[in-house]
């Protein structure tokens, strides 16, 4: 298994407190739960890789099945424990994606987690080669790069944009615009920036597949920077 020993060998991390029902008779976390956790957290890996998972692998004419999950114990978890539960793609092979997760109680290793996926037809469920979209995506993410292409621009250059998104309003014809695009050029989120005695940045939205993740932030972040 991949080192998941220290925090520091991951980029994304997925926040949960441990639930009543998810502890058996020892007190402690129920083993199967653990994999509970990392499903979970790899729900909200798509959303910070800015893709609507079903949609997204849809388009790219396939789907991920799981071919191996294992789990390495070195501490339990208790009712109320807060976890962080890292992930990240480790290994991507021709139809194949590894991902590796370590579970965390402050800075203590609790459990480490390899998942093996293959990406496949799912009809025929047979394997097909990782789509380049995917592989430099998951490659530049785990890199540090940002997975969204930002865009600033005027009601008239980015209106197509936005009105995937939401309806028009009567605020856009005059405001500056900020649209995400995420690795298959799909708009995620926008907001604008309105001029005069009460600017502010405001209309933001975001996919509702993709809430969560931070992108109504990172778009005023960018309004704020290109209008100081």
């Amino acid at each position: 298994m991949s080192d998941t020993r220290s925090r520091t060998s991951f980029r994304f991390f997925h926040r949960l407190r441990v639930r009543w029902a998810e502890v058996d008779l020892q007190k402690i976390v129920f083993n199967p739960h653990y994999l509970m956790y990392v499903d979970t957290a790899l729900a909200d890996y798509w959303r910070a890789l800015a893709l609507p998972y079903e949609q997204s692998l849809h388009a790219m004419g396939g789907d991920l099945f799981v071919r191996k999950s294992t789990l390495e114990f070195h501490a339990s978890a208790v009712y109320d424990d807060v976890l962080d539960v890292g992930l990240r793609c480790a290994r991507i092979g021709n139809s194949s994606l590894q991902l590796v997760s370590g579970i965390f109680r402050g800075e203590q290793l609790l459990v480490g987690a390899e998942l093996v996926y293959v990406f496949a037809d799912p009809i025929a469920k047979v394997s097909l080669p990782v789509p380049p979209v995917l592989r430099d995506l998951l490659t530049q993410f785990e890199q540090g790069q940002s997975p969204v292409r930002v865009v600033l621009g005027d009601w008239q250059s980015l209106r197509e944009a936005v009105c995937s998104l939401r309806p028009t309003e009567p605020q856009d014809a005059d405001a500056q615009h900020c649209v995400l695009y995420n690795a298959m050029n799909e708009t995620i989120a926008c907001g604008r920036y309105v001029p005069g005695p009460q600017a502010q940045v405001e209309g933001l939205f975001v996919s509702p597949l993709l809430r969560g993740a931070g992108w109504a932030s990172v778009v005023r972040q960018h309004l704020m920077a290109a209008t100081a």
